[in-house]
């Protein structure tokens, strides 16, 4: 059996995945797909600090964890849905980052830069994602984006016959599965 690694590129509402088998002869998509961190029509669960700095402070910290439960609970099931597509338990998970993890209070932030509310959410689903890698008991790589190489030739063909559309985010989170994986 090869192995099997996992990709993830966070944006608001889920992440960009892709699965890839490393074989001998080189990696083999299994999967390009998206895994949600909210439910159809789930506003909350959707953009959990944009609804909050909508209403008076003293009910925000308690929406936010709402908003946040909900998606560590979709997260963790959408990736459980992958796994037992896939049919094999990945070695590896990994996470693309960038370099705002120096952001320690998400609501905070969000309530005082309004205009960076979509960093907090993006940030907020990278949290999810991290909560459900745990949750499926793998383990988890994280991998600065700016610092990944160019996806090389072999890997952006893999995009051109099986998977469309591949885009920047499905390239990046397939380097960074494979990078992780070797």
């Amino acid at each position: 059996m090869n192995k099997v690694a996992i990709g993830l590129r966070a944006q608001k509402g889920g992440a960009v995945v892709i699965a890839l088998s490393l074989a001998a002869d080189g990696p083999r998509l299994l999967l390009s797909s998206f895994l949600s961190t909210a439910a159809e029509g789930d506003r909350l669960g959707f953009e959990p600090y944009k609804v909050a700095s909508e209403m008076p402070l003293a009910e925000a910290a308690a929406t936010v964890a709402e908003g946040r439960k909900r998606q560590d609970e979709m997260a963790a099931q959408g990736l459980r849905a992958i796994i037992t597509q896939l049919e094999a338990m990945p070695v590896v998970v990994a996470l693309l980052v960038n370099r705002a993890g120096w952001i320690t209070d998400l609501l905070s932030y969000s309530r005082e830069w309004a205009e960076h509310i979509p960093v907090a959410e993006g940030l907020a689903v990278r949290e999810a994602l991290r909560f459900a890698v745990r949750e499926c008991g793998l383990t988890l790589v994280e991998l600065d984006e700016k610092s990944l190489p160019d996806p090389a030739e072999h890997l952006k063909a893999l995009g051109r016959v099986t998977a469309k559309p591949w885009r920047k985010e499905q390239k990046l989170a397939c380097v960074a599965a494979w990078i992780a994986a070797i």
